[in-house]
């Protein structure tokens, strides 16, 4: 299931018997959550969210010639190997600390 945090009307609702019946059953709560709000309210992973995605664009991050924009995407360890991307590289920086490629 999928839910915004807070929803279209600023409100913010406690998820966590909609996660529990769904992951009885075998599903998975995506919560689509401000980032702006999620300084100052109970994050997703409380009420149990699997997968936490959002868009950057509220901080201002320009859409540069029309998009894509800045997006974010957080998922619990469980779920981490189910990720698009992959780590395919360590290199290191100018300072010699190592850095990490994705694609």
């Amino acid at each position: 299931a999928l839910v915004q945090y807070p929803d279209t009307d600023g409100l913010l609702f406690d998820y966590s018997g909609l996660s529990e019946a769904l992951h009885s059953n075998g599903a998975h709560l995506v919560v689509a959550a401000d980032p702006l709000a999620l300084v100052a309210v109970k994050p997703p992973s409380e009420f149990g969210a699997d997968v936490v995605i959002g868009s950057m664009q509220r901080f201002g991050v320009p859409m540069w010639f029309g998009g894509p924009s800045a997006a974010y995407l957080a998922t619990s360890k469980k779920q981490v190997r189910r990720m698009p991307g992959r780590i395919i590289g360590e290199s290191l920086d100018r300072l010699g600390n190592p850095a990490y490629r994705l694609t």
